[in-house]
């Protein structure tokens, strides 16, 4: 549950940019199926892969990867 919220967090940020998932993978050095698969919540991205999004989509890792119950 805690990864699906993540990744909806992410595509609607991604979205916000309008960008589809293509135009991201290849601004992060990605590619498509590797978005695909972060945002079906099936592939843990690298922390560099997390940093290189979080600053194409203009967020922080906190906005879109952090979850208050992971500090539990």
């Amino acid at each position: 549950m805690e990864r699906e919220e993540k990744n909806l967090r992410m595509k609607a940020a991604r979205m916000k940019m309008g960008l589809s998932q293509s135009d991201l993978a290849e601004r992060v050095g990605a590619t498509r199926q590797t978005i695909g698969l972060i945002e079906a919540g099936r592939y843990n991205p690298s922390l560099k892969l997390c940093t290189a999004i979080c600053k194409t989509l203009n967020t922080t890792l906190n906005d879109l990867f952090w979850n208050e119950e992971d500090a539990s």
